[in-house]
């Protein structure tokens, strides 16, 4: 969805949309954060670029670091309550997004889009249920 997208608007996502998708990707699989190594390999990028995310989710306040508690050499990044706020409010616009799709397409042709889809990228790399920004 783009920054000036009505929806996105709506759900105060003007000025940075990756920064939702990065939070989303930082913790599946640890409920104590991720770390950059992490990050990138979720998101499909080099070490250095995750730090970079991470270094302006710090910034902007969506995400904080943090000792890693199985390993005090490494941080980890877990988000903000800013953080948990913008999730789920991207989680909400998701959603009702994929509502007016359903609505459009009609349910059976959302699953099949969503199946064909789901071939072009790594299993597990893209969820396109809520539930899975979180890490369930």
């Amino acid at each position: 969805m783009r920054p000036g997208h009505p929806v996105a608007l709506r759900g105060g996502l003007t000025r940075h949309p990756d920064a939702g998708r990065s939070l989303r990707r930082r913790g599946r699989g640890r409920a104590d954060g991720a770390t950059a190594s992490e990050l990138g390999r979720r998101l499909g990028i080099s070490k250095q670029a995750a730090g970079k995310t991470a270094d302006r989710l710090e910034a902007l306040g969506y995400a904080v670091r943090a000792d890693d508690p199985a390993d005090a050499r490494r941080k980890v990044i877990r988000p903000t309550p800013r953080g948990m706020d913008s999730l789920a409010g991207s989680a909400a616009i998701f959603e009702e997004l994929r509502a007016q799709w359903a609505a459009a397409l009609g349910p059976e042709r959302l699953r099949d889009l969503q199946d064909d889809l789901s071939v072009m990228v790594p299993r597990g790399a893209l969820r396109l249920d809520a539930a899975g920004w979180f890490g369930a």
